[in-house]
């Protein structure tokens, strides 16, 4: 069996048997003690901001204290993370990450905060792998296509991204690496833009999670030709993945995590986990993740620990050998 696939797998066996756990000490600890503030290092209305919003209803049933989303943009998520990774560490401060978060560490010289010991993971939330899509005007329509357009026209071949060090530059980054083509990054300030440029023909490639692409695809404005996952999307069944058409390896995904300043008791971060897990496989939230085209997840700390490495591990290489600078 492939080993990612099969570590997906413990990992939603996992998350099953915590969301059926009884959590009847939380309330019986004194933990919490007041409102609960999640940082969100973005702007609302994203995908870390609806992640974080998903889980406020359900929280506050679960620990009987208020839960605020408090949005931090800026500096790629620095901002953001720093605040996380500078609050008091007694459980009533947490934040949600996306790939930027495992991105930075490689990205940026020196950061406001070390990732591997001011902060600790609670739970890998949910996975949602990017799709490629073409634009009508494209030389190509199909995955094999665009490799044998690549490699017989170096560097006339371009890819839109949201931004710099983002998962949809990064999983371009890794499609170039792992395919030996030469295609050129157009960074755009987030992915609206990049996808009007998209639709306009401006660019012919943009790797994005599904719902933004999934209504100019039914149109007929773009093509999509490939799901950067393991398995198809159970609301794109058409679209084959990238391994399925002979480029294995290739994997991406924008992901959400919630994370925690390290020297938060370890009981609490459990518990944490706990209650956020069991929100993540409830019927109600796997719905809504599914409209959003993203995989519920739900992990230990530890297993989210681990994630969070090996996604550090991953991009950073990604990062080095295509020399991604900030510049």
């Amino acid at each position: 069996m492939n080993a990612s696939l099969s570590r997906r797998r413990i990992v939603q066996a996992t998350g099953a048997a915590l969301a059926t756990a009884a959590l009847p000490a939380l309330a019986q600890s004194g933990w919490p003690s007041r409102p609960i503030r999640i940082v969100v290092p973005y702007t609302a209305g994203g995908f870390t901001d609806q992640m974080a919003r998903l889980l406020t209803v359900g929280l506050q049933k679960q620990l009987g204290q208020p839960v605020v989303i408090d949005n931090k943009p800026g500096a790629n998520s620095i901002i953001g993370v720093d605040a996380v990774a500078k609050a008091a560490p007694d459980g009533h401060t947490f934040g949600v990450v996306i790939p930027a978060f495992t991105a930075n560490t490689t990205l940026y010289p020196k950061l406001p905060y070390n990732p591997r010991k001011d902060l600790v993971g609670v739970s890998l939330m949910g996975v949602s792998p990017l799709v490629a899509a073409v634009a009508p005007n494209a030389p190509f329509k199909t995955v094999k296509e665009l490799v044998a357009y690549a490699k017989a026209n170096p560097g006339k071949v371009s890819f839109a991204s949201s931004g710099t060090g983002s998962a949809a530059h990064l999983t371009s980054e890794l499609l170039k690496s792992l395919t030996q083509t030469f295609m050129v990054h157009i960074p755009y300030r987030g992915a609206a833009p990049a996808l009007t440029d998209l639709l306009g023909g401006q660019v012919p490639l943009f790797l994005d999670p599904p719902p933004n692409l999934i209504q100019p695809a039914k149109a007929g404005r773009i093509t999509l030709i490939g799901v950067a996952s393991e398995k198809r999307l159970p609301m794109l069944p058409d679209v084959p993945t990238f391994i399925e058409q002979g480029i294995p390896g290739m994997v991406g995904s924008t992901w959400a995590s919630m994370i925690a300043p390290a020297a938060t008791p370890r009981d609490i971060v459990k518990r944490m986990s706990d209650a956020v897990n069991a929100i993540i496989q409830s019927e109600e939230t796997k719905a809504k993740l599914e409209a959003m085209g993203t995989f519920g997840e739900g992990t230990t700390p530890e297993a989210c620990d681990a994630f969070l490495a090996a996604e550090t591990t991953k991009w950073g290489k990604v990062i080095r050998d295509a020399g991604v600078t900030l510049d």
